[in-house]
């Protein structure tokens, strides 16, 4: 019944080594798995900073490429404005000119109608005389009044002639001065249309400067993204640093489960081994005890019948301290060979707990 417990004593610690070696192999994966799967989200943020800064990019190509085209509608508006301010100045200087033709020929139209107010004066002039000829036409002395009208009609006739040409050139200067006038109102019309290509000229250099603030708060923003891609940049390479040791890791926590699984056979066998002899020592110490039995039974009538009893329980002891020493030999090789394998501190610590119970059985018989 005693060894029956032994037994059972030394295998409960094995069937607990063997279930916490499992489940501690086991938490070991999942800290892997999860480890392998935490850079996922890194890469995804990485993956949304380099999209994002993709989208930077191509708005701030976009942003160029308007600021571009309104630079060139710019310069063509202002060429445009040039033009039509070259062409104001000469629509001026022609307008100027015409005025000045104008006052001039007003000047000889007055000096024309002065004119033909002192032919008019002459010709009443004329007519008073042609009647006060007419009238002294009685006195035969006087020279005919053919010969007197023929000068007057032919100077009349001149200034009649002209009148007509002054009142055709009159004619010429209004319909010139309305041509002038529809001019000035076209150069009007003209100047009005520039000074609102002006007016959206200054509209569009606010709307430059505009884009121009957006352009520079797009290089701060593409500034910023750059500094956090260099940073993420840096954290996965520190992660695929840490993988590829995590990686080296699980290889030699591979080599270190085969030798500790390699020592789990030894130690198993060990243990068969144990039992074995632990059998072999409960039959040694039945027959020991039957040969004491006997030995007392006949030293029963002597004196020192006790003797070789005594003896032999000396001798027991003896060999059982001798084995104590092989045992706690046996764990110092033990804990400093898995120490040189790597093996986890848990298993060590297990392997002395089975060796220390397995001595305070053996005390337990002493």
């Amino acid at each position: 019944m005693a060894d029956g417990g032994e037994e059972g004593n030394a295998a409960a610690p094995r069937g607990f080594s063997r279930r916490r070696g499992t489940v501690r192999a086991s938490l070991d994966a999942d800290e892997l798995m999860a480890l392998m799967h935490g850079s996922d989200p890194v890469r995804v943020e990485l993956t949304r900073l380099e999209n994002e800064l993709r989208d930077k990019e191509r708005e701030l190509g976009e942003a160029h490429t308007e600021m571009r085209a309104l630079r060139l509608s710019e310069r063509a508006r202002e060429k445009a404005v040039e033009e039509l301010t070259d062409e104001l100045e000469r629509m001026d200087e022609k307008l100027k000119l015409t005025e000045y033709h104008l006052d001039n020929k007003n000047l000889e139209v007055k000096k024309i109608n002065d004119e033909k107010k002192a032919a008019m004066a002459a010709q009443f002039a004329a007519e008073a005389t042609l009647r006060r000829v007419h009238a002294a036409q009685k006195d035969d002395d006087m020279p005919p009044i053919e010969a007197i009208l023929a000068p007057l009609e032919a100077e009349l006739k001149l200034s009649r002639q002209e009148i007509a040409k002054l009142q055709e050139d009159n004619r010429a200067l209004d319909r010139l001065t309305k041509q002038k006038e529809a001019a000035l109102l076209e150069a009007e019309r003209t100047v009005q249309i520039a000074m609102a290509k002006a007016a959206m000229v200054d509209d569009l250099q606010n709307k430059n400067q505009d884009l121009m603030k957006q352009i520079e708060i797009c290089h701060e923003e593409n500034k910023i993204l750059d500094k956090l891609h260099r940073q993420k940049v840096a954290e996965v390479e520190k992660l695929s640093q840490t993988v590829r040791e995590l990686e080296e890791s699980v290889l030699a926590g591979g080599a270190a489960a085969n030798a500790v699984r390699d020592y789990q056979r030894k130690v198993q066998e060990m243990n068969d081994e144990r039992k074995t002899l632990d059998r072999e020592l409960a039959r040694a110490k039945v027959t020991a005890n039957r040969v004491a039995v006997v030995v007392a039974n006949e030293w029963k009538d002597s004196n020192d019948k006790v003797m070789p009893v005594k003896q032999w329980l000396e001798e027991r002891r003896f060999m059982q301290v001798r084995l104590v020493g092989f045992i706690y030999a046996f764990l110092l090789l033990m804990c400093i060979a898995c120490l040189d394998a790597g093996i986890c501190l848990f298993l060590v610590k297990l392997n002395v707990f089975a060796c220390w119970l397995f001595y305070r059985i053996i005390c337990g018989n002493l």
